[in-house]
């Protein structure tokens, strides 16, 4: 009888022990699950806005299509703003960057607290489309212009165009603000405008159609179109992630030079377009992404010049004013890019 009771002690013992490792057990796996569901929910929440799903504002996209975002711990939404709602969204801190250049550093000047973080688009793959009366930019005399926004790079592009042929852009034309691609191509059929600036290749496009092309601006001046801008608070307070977004948007600048079939499939879905435009897109500015995400200072002080022009300002604006390059200098280290 004693053994018996022995043993039943003994069975007791081993099942108490054993249950409670499987409790300890449980918790553990509990917790360790826990901390994967908390580390995969970890990312850094951001917002980019860019002005047009098209191929000259890609790089954004890619970065997230493909993954380089997300490899860099970020969490991204890509946001479509017209270049003016886009400037105020960065300085109210509603978006935490936006994918534009001329613009950006136009804010700056005028005391936004914005700034220029990188550069994409070494260039600027921008047209004048014109009525095919128009035979010259010298024609534009007393002819109306439509932009997407005042102030924004195309915008700039377009005066600079006509003040290199001897028009005053301020004073000879009249400028309209008419918003998306798809809008400024409408008033120009139904000839609300005379002229608009576009991207490629609604040049190649609109010539067929019996429209005139009257400048293309990478074959008349050099500096840069599209870039990444940040807030001031941000560049303070999150520099790491800061990098980070650069190292992720550098590699889909890289992988877009190097891989024509999936960026036109990518810019296809995205923007909604057909096969042929997607790839004359492509074919049309694909070597005006850089591989380096670099702002070269010539190219910097051309773009402040003519947003001192623009805004009337007239004392003297400095690089460091408008730019803050040194997280990506990091960046291109950390990628074992050599910048330029």
């Amino acid at each position: 009888m004693m053994k018996l009771h022995s043993h039943n002690r003994l069975v007791s013992a081993f099942r108490f022990h054993h249950s409670s490792f499987c409790v300890v057990a449980l918790i553990f796996m509990l917790s360790a699950h826990a901390g994967v569901v908390q580390g995969a929910g970890a990312a850094d929440r951001i917002r980019i806005a860019v002005s047009n799903p098209n191929m000259p504002n890609l790089t954004s996209h890619m970065a997230q299509r493909r993954g380089f975002l997300r490899e860099e711990n970020l969490d991204a939404e890509i946001i479509r703003m017209n270049p003016n709602v886009a400037i105020t969204a960065l300085a109210t801190g509603d978006v935490d960057y936006c994918q534009l250049f001329g613009a950006v550093v136009g804010g700056a000047i005028a005391g936004l607290p914005i700034r220029i973080v990188a550069g994409f688009l070494d260039n600027w793959p921008v047209t004048l489309i014109a009525q095919p009366e128009l035979k010259t930019i010298k024609d534009l005399k007393g002819k109306t212009l439509g932009v997407s926004t005042y102030g924004a790079t195309p915008d700039t592009a377009a005066r600079m165009m006509i003040r290199q042929s001897g028009l005053d852009p301020e004073k000879d034309i009249k400028v309209l603000a008419l918003g998306s691609d798809a809008a400024r191509l409408t008033a120009l059929k139904q000839r609300v405008v005379d002229v608009v600036v576009m991207s490629p290749p609604a040049d190649t496009q609109m010539e067929k159609q019996g429209y005139r092309v009257l400048a293309r601006a990478y074959e008349l001046f050099s500096f840069p179109y599209l870039g990444m801008g940040s807030h001031l608070r941000k560049i303070k307070e999150k520099p790491d992630e800061i990098r980070r977004v650069l190292k992720a948007t550098i590699r889909a600048n890289r992988f877009i030079r190097d891989n024509r079939d999936e960026s036109a499939r990518t810019l296809m879905a995205w923007g909604k377009v057909e096969s042929d435009f997607a790839y004359a897109s492509y074919d049309a500015i694909r070597n005006l992404f850089n591989a380096d995400g670099a702002v070269p200072e010539d190219g910097l002080r051309l773009v402040i010049e003519q947003a001192r022009k623009s805004a009337k300002v007239a004392r003297e604006v400095a690089p460091n004013e408008v730019a803050e390059l040194k997280f990506l200098r990091e960046a291109q280290t950390e990628l074992g890019i050599k910048g330029r």
